[in-house]
């Protein structure tokens, strides 16, 4: 009977487990990890595809980061293409620019899954192997603007000089990116349509970067003293720098701004819950790793392409968030749980 048992056991252990582990190389090119939300969403991205060898499926990733440096980038593609990758996932260093990399992968049969950075259309029409995974650039600045009118209306006490007006700064991403403009146009706009006055005190482009930002912010500082009520930053690194260079200045309270983000990054989260900044807006790094997993498998495997969901049959799109004092506890327990 033991003997038996022992072989029913087995039987059932081995049933549950693939006949077979298919294998598979995938090839990650960022445009910078030093980037904090691109580094999270990759680590996100390997996690979700070790999750996958219990279905019977194992991949290798490679992951290479071009440091800002387009060229970089493309030799680095080339050589994941030459290393064996059936699947590359890109992360543009400059998205207006990606026709050598295109050709790469067309030449060589081996479909890019772009992400975070979105070619443009006219790009992604050149080849039937291109598909995009990211969020919509202005989905984020309408809900930053939404975050932003909430709390002036809430708290008078922002508008600190009483003139009726709120006096902002703005920290935007890279010179002429789509989606550095996309977001300060509509979480400006937006708070306009909900009735705030504003006044625009000063901007300045910091590369997505948090000492940057710091930098900038205190030459703002400097040359605007006490006047700016608010400050809203492509980013959480850059809104996480504008409060640097505050803390490290010792200002009074009095004579500190609101800050808004974008992200929702681990850091920008607990930012939050201390109440150092006011709001953030959610990029779903988990959900669009796991889009880009499903669809990297599907790829190489040839099996469950179907089943995903496209707009215009190359594109995926993960909704942001708004994150507030109120619920930032539930999208820090969703960080950790991923």
């Amino acid at each position: 009977m033991a003997v038996c048992m022992a072989a029913i056991s087995l039987w059932g252990c081995a049933e549950q487990q693939p006949e077979k582990i298919e294998k598979g190389r995938i090839g990650v090119a960022c445009y910078n990890q030093s980037d904090t939300f691109i580094s999270a969403l990759v680590e996100s991205f390997k996690d979700q595809m070790i999750q996958y060898e219990e279905q019977g499926f194992k991949a290798e990733v490679t992951v290479m980061d071009a440091g800002g440096v387009q060229r970089s980038q493309d030799d680095q593609v080339k050589e994941l293409i030459a290393g064996g990758c059936d699947v590359l996932c890109v992360n543009l260093v400059d998205r207006t620019d990606p026709s050598e990399i295109i050709d790469l992968a067309r030449e060589n049969d081996v479909p890019i899954i772009f992400f975070n950075r979105e070619p443009v259309a006219e790009d992604m029409l050149q080849w039937s192997g291109l598909y995009y995974v990211g969020a919509y650039a202005e989905q984020s600045g309408i809900m930053q603007g939404e975050l932003a009118a909430e709390a002036i209306e809430k708290n008078d006490k922002i508008d600190r000089n009483k003139d009726g007006k709120i006096q902002y700064a703005v920290l935007e991403g890279e010179p002429g990116h789509q989606d550095a403009i996309i977001r300060t146009e509509n979480a400006v706009d937006t708070m306009k349509k909900k009735g705030i006055r504003l006044e625009k005190i000063s901007y300045g482009i910091a590369n997505w970067s948090r000492a940057q930002a710091q930098n900038r912010m205190t030459q703002m500082i400097v040359q605007y003293p006490n006047k700016i009520e608010l400050v809203l930053a492509n980013n959480d690194d850059m809104i996480l720098g504008a409060l640097d260079a505050y803390e490290k200045l010792n200002l009074t309270e009095t004579s500190v701004p609101v800050f808004f983000g974008i992200d929702g990054t681990r850091q920008g989260l607990e930012a939050l819950q201390e109440g150092r900044i006011a709001g953030t807006v959610y990029n779903d790094k988990e959900g669009q790793a796991g889009a880009m997993a499903e669809l990297a498998v599907a790829l190489i495997t040839g099996e469950g392409l179907d089943e995903i969901s496209f707009e215009n049959d190359k594109y995926i799109y993960l909704p942001y968030a708004k994150v507030a004092p109120e619920n930032v506890e539930d999208f820090l327990k969703k960080s950790e749980n991923n």
